[in-house]
């Protein structure tokens, strides 16, 4: 069936999401101690991902066909992007909590899940600041921190770095 444009405009509510329609919020660990300011974390995350997932899928061979059965359901990490302040507040945060689960030269740091991980949130927001889905990412904790490049020949630019949350799970408003 071809529809109209006029047709097609009804379906599209809202105008459609918006990639730069979003807030991210950052919090601390409980035990870690690394002095994050959230509201500075969320004003300076330029990027962020809505996230993914897969099912895996077991194979059941039966009389020379196949049986596909879902699986364990597993979750893409979580990446945003930070731009770089001349204080360093969000990267020197990121280091000290990375560093508390495992230290630079001791190869120790916390043992208790609890005391690093630490709930996060992305929310899709409409053009009027209204939350569209919002996403809690629980359990969550840094698993890479991207290297600033320095380079004599970007003076137009202002330093970015991206971090890689692992984290449990995810909820959303419309799931649990």
């Amino acid at each position: 069936m071809v529809g109209t444009l006029d047709e097609f405009r009804s379906q599209l509510l809202g105008g459609g999401a918006r990639n730069n329609q979003y807030r991210v919020e950052i919090n601390n660990p409980p035990a870690g101690a690394v002095g994050l300011d959230t509201r500075n974390a969320a004003f300076l995350c330029t990027a962020a991902v809505l996230p993914g997932m897969t099912i895996a899928e077991v194979e059941v061979p039966f009389r020379g066909r196949s049986l596909f059965i879902p699986a364990d359901r597993t979750f893409d990490v979580w990446t945003v992007t930070i731009i770089n302040d001349t204080d360093f507040a969000i990267r020197n945060s990121m280091e000290r909590w990375m560093n508390g689960m495992n230290a630079h030269s001791a190869n120790t740091g916390l043992t208790t899940p609890i005391a690093y991980e630490a709930d996060l949130f992305v929310e899709q927001l409409d053009r009027s600041g209204e939350t569209l889905k919002k996403y809690t990412f629980r359990g969550s904790y840094p698993q890479d921190m991207s290297p600033i490049d320095l380079n004599y020949g970007t003076n137009d630019e202002i330093e970015r770095f991206t971090i890689t949350f692992a984290y449990q799970y995810y909820e959303t408003d419309t799931t649990t």
